[in-house]
């Protein structure tokens, strides 16, 4: 079993920046791809970033390509969303999951959601104008 437990996330002016975390506990060895996606209200889940674990690549949507950044720490047991120059269009809750489908050195983009698992609780990010 493993567990994502999302944390980072409140509430900024636009222009602000936020730095998100994605702990991961269990057993998550052999996963290839962690993903970041958010959910605004009334809208459907969407991604935002990917990481390769193994190989550090990473990819963006375009909405965020520049501002927002993926990384891992060395024990690849906690995944990092960096957000800077956020506006309001940012504001959502923001999820974190593992995919073990992917192969090779760049994860499949857009992620599919059906091929991640163990989804968060999710963090809350707010951005006024």
């Amino acid at each position: 079993q493993v567990q994502h437990v999302e944390s980072g996330g409140g509430s900024v002016q636009a222009g602000g920046s936020l730095r998100l975390s994605c702990a991961v506990f269990g057993y998550f060895d052999a996963r290839n791809c962690v993903a970041w996606f958010r959910q605004a209200p009334g809208k459907e889940r969407e991604g935002v970033a990917v990481i390769n674990i193994d190989y550090g690549t990473t990819n963006y949507a375009d909405s965020v390509k520049g501002r927002f950044t993926a990384s891992q720490d060395n024990g690849k047991s906690t995944i990092y969303l960096e957000m800077n120059s956020l506006g309001p269009e940012d504001t959502a809750v923001y999820y974190c999951a593992s995919s073990w489908i992917s192969s090779g050195a760049v994860c499949r983009w857009p992620p599919l959601i059906n091929e991640y698992k163990y989804f968060g609780q999710g963090t809350q990010v707010t951005v006024s104008s």
